[in-house]
């Protein structure tokens, strides 16, 4: 029996405790869900109650703070890369033995600069042949013409004595084997003139041939030379002393740091907000420096996968402290919008799960308005969507719904 009342004690003190400090949740449990309607429809009964002191002492008491919308320069906010101006692997174009001592990865190196040599081998005797053949063809012309002028003037002699003979033959001074013989030789004069001029053509044709030979040896002995396509930094040593070089092998990595690009990529409902040319800042994820320059590429084609656009930004990089594949905070300077610093905490949900704050009117009835965020700051979190001057609550937000009236206290405002 003493047990018994012990428990009875115990289950009567939890009661009692419930009933005091958990009154709100009981009677919520008990009454079952509200919706910002149902509060709204008895708030309007409370209104039309007899007794309005009573009403009034019961109503929430919640922190009001007024706040005006204000112009802000509307950044676009991205997460993105560093990335080289320019990056080549710089492979041989011919098959060769590497002579030149190689060249070790971090160096700097200038356009035009050798930075594998290979062994010429066979190719300068192949160049002196190349040009002796060029040479004797081109002894071969004056002969050729000789033969031509040669042929030609055969042809016209052989045209004027077939001239003659068909003349007498008309007036009956030569036979007509004479005309004949004439005819003879002028079609074997023609075909003389055309032969010579064959062999005048095939001369110049040797030339050809032989100054297109002369053209390739001269070539095979410049990709002996493996040169630096443009300023920058070796990636990779170059091609070992010795080392056999095939058509297409690696002789180097050259990178060009300055000026260097960011990378990023903007969501379709941000793009039409980048243009080129605006102005763009970025700060680095190691050590913080922040660097500034200029959009130079917009996509016009999003990416299949993420519907983003790349957006490529130049940066002046001189001293080279600016590495490849770093990451950067990107923000790209766009057009100002109206919007209000509030505090991140009179953010709230409504019953649809949508984000936005509880507003208050001239007569202390509460609304929801929906916002979207574009900043947060140490002060704060700008938002959009609000009246020009709105009277947001601060404090107590989450004990009102829409539609029901308070009893706001105003703060003062510290931005």
């Amino acid at each position: 029996m003493r047990l018994f009342s012990i428990l009875a004690a115990v289950a009567l003190t939890i009661i009692l405790a419930m009933s005091i400090l958990a009154r709100p949740q009981l009677a919520a449990m008990f009454s079952g869900p509200q919706t910002e309607a149902d509060a709204a429809d008895v708030t309007a009964e409370g209104a039309a109650s007899p007794e309005p002191d009573t009403a009034l002492e019961k109503r929430v008491k919640v922190m009001v703070r007024k706040v005006q919308g204000q112009e802000v320069d509307s950044a676009v906010i991205l997460r993105g890369e560093t990335q080289a101006a320019r990056q080549v692997d710089v492979r041989s174009e011919t098959s060769a033995i590497v002579t030149s001592e190689p060249l070790r990865k971090g160096a700097r190196v200038e356009a035009g600069d050798a930075m594998c040599v290979l062994d010429p081998g066979t190719r300068g005797a192949g160049l002196d042949e190349a040009r002796a053949r060029l040479a004797e063809a081109q002894s071969r012309i004056p002969e050729a013409e000789a033969r031509v002028e040669e042929a030609r003037a055969r042809l016209q002699e052989a045209e004027i004595n077939q001239n003659a003979a068909s003349r007498l033959g008309k007036d009956g001074f030569a036979s007509q084997t004479r005309v004949a013989g004439a005819d003879a030789a002028t079609a074997a004069a023609k075909a003389g003139v055309t032969s010579a001029t064959a062999g005048l053509s095939a001369a110049r044709s040797g030339i050809e041939a032989a100054t297109a030979s002369v053209a390739k040896a001269e070539k095979e002995i410049e990709r002996l030379v493996i040169a630096a396509p443009f300023s920058g930094l070796l990636e990779s040593d170059t091609a070992e002393l010795g080392s056999l070089l095939q058509p297409g092998a690696l002789c180097a990595t050259v990178i060009q740091l300055d000026p260097i690009k960011l990378i990023g990529f903007v969501p379709e409902t941000e793009v039409n907000r980048v243009k080129l040319g605006a102005q763009a800042g970025a700060r680095l994820a190691a050590g913080g420096r922040e660097v500034v320059g200029d959009v130079t590429f917009l996509s016009r084609s999003a990416d299949t996968q993420t519907r983003t656009f790349r957006v490529e930004i130049e940066v002046p990089n001189a001293d080279l402290s600016i590495r490849d594949g770093q990451t950067v905070e990107i923000i790209i300077a766009s057009a100002g919008v109206k919007a209000h610093l509030i505090p991140q905490s009179a953010l709230t949900l409504n019953d649809e799960g949508n984000l936005g704050v509880r507003l208050v009117d001239a007569e202390a009835v509460v609304a929801f308005a929906p916002v979207d965020i574009m900043r947060d700051t140490a002060k704060g979190v700008w938002v959009t969507g609000l009246p020009e001057t709105a009277d947001v609550i601060v404090v107590g937000q989450e004990y009102v719904t829409a539609g029901v009236t308070v009893a706001p206290t105003w703060a003062e405002v510290s931005q």
